[in-house]
């Protein structure tokens, strides 16, 4: 019986060499940490400021707030969804905790993004955002935001050992985040206050990037209710997640061995 202690060492472990040997296949190495996710931003950037003449003010910071978490949810539940029929092999030398796959997913994933953070902080306060108490609000939002890439990826990793079409529908379902969660626009400005209070309460992500933005942009506080009812209910999803990789632990791996 592995202990939680083993669990998350090999978790780390896992997370660590995987980004080693992703590190050590490219030319720019760890630089891709940060310029990937720049790349992207630039990308729409060009798009919706160049091409479509967008005309916010501070359009590229406030499209980094948006698409820079959004990236971490999304490359977090992509990688975790396929860990465990990746891990098909070392699952059948060794009986292992079959959550220990997408955790060690999710953690790489982590490494990345606390990278890529420290430089979007950089360039709020280059834009004339200096840091304020608001800030000390970023570590309950970053601490619910990985909460509910945990329990996602979990369940994604599980239904796609079940089912491999489901990676097509997971695809599907991010696209529909990022043009639903105010990415590109600013939520606060749906003038139909119904369709505003629906997509910020049915959708926690139109929620969450809604909230870096007030934090380092507009030095605003943020509903600390409504991020505690989202961290309730993830909390329960994802232990409720843990239960059902207990209870179906040696179905997942006769699943991912015949796929």
């Amino acid at each position: 019986m592995i202990t939680p202690g083993q669990f998350f060492s090999l978790v780390d472990t896992q997370a660590r060499m995987a980004l080693k040997a992703e590190a050590s296949k490219l030319y720019l190495s760890y630089l891709w940490w940060v310029l990937e996710p720049m790349l992207f931003v630039l990308v729409f950037y060009l798009v919706f400021e160049v091409l479509l003449s967008f005309g916010r003010e501070n359009f590229l910071l406030f499209l980094m707030c948006g698409k820079i978490p959004f990236l971490w949810f999304s490359k977090s539940i992509t990688m975790a969804s396929t860990s465990i029929v990746q891990n098909r092999g070392l699952m059948n030398q060794v009986d292992l905790p079959k959550t220990l796959f997408p955790y060690a997913s999710v953690q790489e994933a982590l490494y990345k993004q606390w990278v890529v953070f420290l430089f979007l902080f950089i360039v709020v306060v280059s834009y004339g955002f200096p840091p304020s108490w608001h800030w000390l609000s970023l570590i309950p939002l970053i601490l619910v935001q990985y909460v509910i890439i945990l329990s996602c990826s979990l369940i994604a990793a599980l239904l796609v050992s079940r089912i491999a079409d489901v990676r097509i529908l997971i695809t599907m379902g991010l696209m529909f985040v990022l043009f639903t969660s105010g990415i590109f626009f600013d939520v606060q400005s749906i003038t139909n206050e119904v369709h505003r209070d629906l997509l910020l309460t049915w959708n926690p992500m139109a929620f969450i990037f809604d909230c870096y933005r007030k934090v380092l942009m507009y030095g605003q506080p943020i509903d600390m209710m409504h991020l505690g009812k989202l961290a309730f209910v993830f909390c329960a999803l994802l232990f409720a997640a843990h239960l059902v990789y207990i209870r179906l632990s040696r179905q997942i791996a006769k699943w991912v061995t015949q796929q």
